[in-house]
């Protein structure tokens, strides 16, 4: 795997016939979406969510979740976008932030709650597992993209960036770390985390209000470090605010929310065992 990793350069076609081409990130994104219902149906069941909610709702997540990314780095990259207006909509060559579709989705999931009467915390508890193994997964199509990726490195799973899309501050290394890597490893053990604690949950019968915001609130905060500290290697341009860059003030203001989330939720559970 390591030795594959350094020596093979990626294409982001994987076939192209006549006025149709088929890219590599278009494959993952879907495949993550597609892995991502797989896993939330089967935990819905458990939680007696029927499988028609969750296809209703992964409809809207899906659509919504799209233009929310798409739109989120729009805004990041907006003086590319005004020179190049044309590539606004080109989803399947990437640029779709992981911020943005995360905004999108809480949203919404809310209006989604509100108008089937289900608890807005019972439906993200049981999404957030699924929704880090579609991270996972869709992370590699950045690395057939050849975007997402670090600092250069000597070290031997340091992935070959093609010449033209080096930064040209160092277009004379070749091998950059793979971030798009990091990133899906630590989604994918964020998620068993996620997948324990929610059946866990299940086996105990702590099917309530309490436990739901914790699950979602540990997956907020346990991404947000992920992306935090991996910004910090990342040569991708991005705004930077206060000295950071702009998807780590970001996971800071996620954590942030977060902590206190729990704080509240903690609180509110310790009056109601009191009264």
């Amino acid at each position: 795997m390591i030795s594959l990793l350094h020596t093979y350069e990626p294409q982001a076609v994987l076939i192209s016939f006549g006025s149709i081409t088929i890219y590599w990130y278009g494959i993952f994104v879907v495949t993550g979406i597609s892995a991502a219902l797989v896993l939330t149906l089967w935990l819905a069941k458990r939680d007696g969510l029927t499988g028609d909610t969750i296809f209703d709702l992964a409809f809207w997540l899906i659509i919504n979740g799209i233009i929310g990314a798409r739109l989120y780095d729009d805004l990041l990259q907006l003086p590319y976008y005004i020179e190049s207006p044309g590539q606004i909509f080109k989803v399947w060559e990437g640029g779709l932030a992981i911020h943005g579709a995360l905004i999108a989705g809480l949203i919404t999931a809310w209006f989604f709650a509100k108008k089937r009467k289900i608890s807005f915390w019972r439906l993200t508890a049981v999404i957030t597992p699924g929704l880090t193994l579609g991270q996972a997964i869709g992370r590699w199509g950045n690395y057939f993209n050849q975007e997402i990726y670090g600092l250069p490195t000597t070290l031997p799973w340091g992935i070959p960036i093609e010449l033209l899309n080096r930064p040209a501050q160092y277009i004379t290394n070749h091998y950059f770390h793979p971030t798009f890597l990091y990133e899906s490893l630590g989604c994918l053990l964020i998620g068993l985390i996620l997948l324990a604690y929610n059946v866990y949950i299940y086996k105990k019968n702590k099917i309530e209000k309490y436990y739901y915001i914790l699950v979602v609130a540990l997956y907020m905060i346990l991404y947000s470090i992920l992306r935090f500290s991996l910004e910090f290697i990342r040569l991708d341009e991005t705004p930077v605010w206060f000295g950071l860059r702009a998807p780590q003030v970001i996971s800071l203001i996620i954590i942030i929310l977060s902590c206190l989330l729990l704080f509240f939720n903690h609180h509110a559970r310790q009056e109601k065992n009191l009264s």
